[in-house]
């Protein structure tokens, strides 16, 4: 019975993703012109090459902001529930912290939170 139910979810997610993707083929207005490939930003055109390299710092700082954002996330359960998981609840949360305090000092110790 379990099997034959996680087969029935997952054949109806497919079924649902693909006829998601068929209708938007189907329905979705087509145009082809110049302007579609070029960069667009606040409405200016833009002067000069439009694809350019930026420094590798620029994406490890947002990557770090998303985990430790995403991470932060987790503690909020936590925080509804404190009272009921009681003294183990505690130190697995302080586990945790620990966890995101030392990814935090080794970025830091690394110089992935400095503009060069």
């Amino acid at each position: 019975m379990d099997l034959t139910l996680f087969l029935v979810v997952i054949l109806t997610a497919v079924f649902l993703v693909v006829a998601a993707w068929g209708l938007d083929y189907l329905l979705s207005p087509r145009s082809f012109n110049g302007q579609k490939g070029e960069a667009y930003e606040c409405g200016i055109p833009t002067r000069g090459k439009s694809w350019m390299q930026f420094k590798v710092g620029y994406y490890l700082f947002a990557i770090l902001f998303l985990i430790f954002d995403v991470e932060a996330m987790f503690m909020f359960p936590w925080a509804v529930i404190v009272r009921e998981v009681g003294v183990a609840g505690l130190f697995n949360i302080l586990f945790f912290m620990l966890i995101l305090v030392l990814g935090l000092a080794y970025a830091w110790k690394k110089g992935a939170l400095e503009w060069k």
